[in-house]
């Protein structure tokens, strides 16, 4: 995720005298010379601040000792999903922000103003969700260690978007279902045709069970798409197995009729 981050704090040692009350603005060399928030993101596994061409940082400090404090940052970042209902789920993911050395009797952050304090480009889409609605929380957090710290929340909910699945998983698992069915009204004796038959739609079931699993974290629960899937599999194993009773059952009817042909022609 790439974002603006943007500060807003009061140094009153940073106040100017201006005629005009204009603000001034710096670019990143001076944030190494005045004190700035040291806030990070919890649970992040990397995160980067943009240096093309220059740093992408940006401070403006106004007359009165208000300052802004802006920098483009890009966070990958932890969430917790569950996919029990997967492909028919909606996640729910967070962005926390924390400062790493000032504990909330030091340094009180909070949502500028709230919910409106996010903004984002209405063109935005992720390929397989949809940004469904953002909203800001904020909190106390205890480390045993060291204290409480005041951390920053964005939570967003994301919707997956289900016609990608439609097309490559239950469309053809449908499909390989009723074709299974098509040996139905082929001759029983047709053992070739039957055969082959049933044996390509298991094969195939197993080969989009297993495609499907490929792309999928390894969790240890059953998924939707899992339930689907195997009793589209049992349907299409139990044709095949429907024909193999039927084959044994004529074979032993045959030889029956065949048994008392015998009978009847010895006397």
């Amino acid at each position: 995720m790439t974002l603006y981050l943007r500060h807003y704090w009061k140094d009153e040692r940073l106040s100017f005298t201006s005629s005009t009350n204009k603000s001034m603005t710096f670019d990143g060399r001076l944030v190494k010379k005045i004190w700035v928030p040291d806030v990070f993101f919890v649970h992040s596994k990397r995160s980067f601040i943009h240096d093309t061409t220059t740093e992408n940082i940006m401070l403006r400090v106004f007359p009165d000792g208000h300052v802004l404090y802006s920098l483009r940052v890009t966070v990958t970042a932890a969430c917790n999903m569950d996919f029990s209902r997967f492909p028919l789920d909606s996640q729910t993911c967070s962005l926390e922000l924390e400062s790493y050395a000032y504990t909330d009797e030091d340094l009180m952050l909070y949502w500028k103003s709230g919910d409106e304090s996010l903004s984002t480009d209405d063109k935005i889409s992720l390929s397989q969700f949809l940004i469904q609605k953002f909203h800001t929380t904020s909190r106390l957090a205890f480390y045993s260690s060291t204290g409480w710290y005041n951390r920053l929340y964005i939570n967003f909910t994301l919707r997956r978007y289900i016609f990608f699945f439609l097309l490559q998983t239950y469309f053809p698992a449908t499909l390989m279902v009723m074709l299974s069915w098509v040996s139905f009204w082929i001759d029983r004796r047709a053992v070739p045709a039957r055969v082959s038959l049933g044996i390509t739609t298991v094969l195939t079931m197993s080969t989009i069970i297993t495609g499907v699993n490929a792309s999928m974290p390894r969790v240890s629960y059953i998924k939707a798409v899992d339930i689907y899937l195997w009793v589209s599999f049992v349907f299409v194993f139990l044709s095949v197995l429907e024909y193999a009773v039927v084959n044994y059952l004529s074979t032993v009817q045959d030889r029956r009729e065949r048994k008392m042909r015998m009978r009847a022609r010895s006397q």
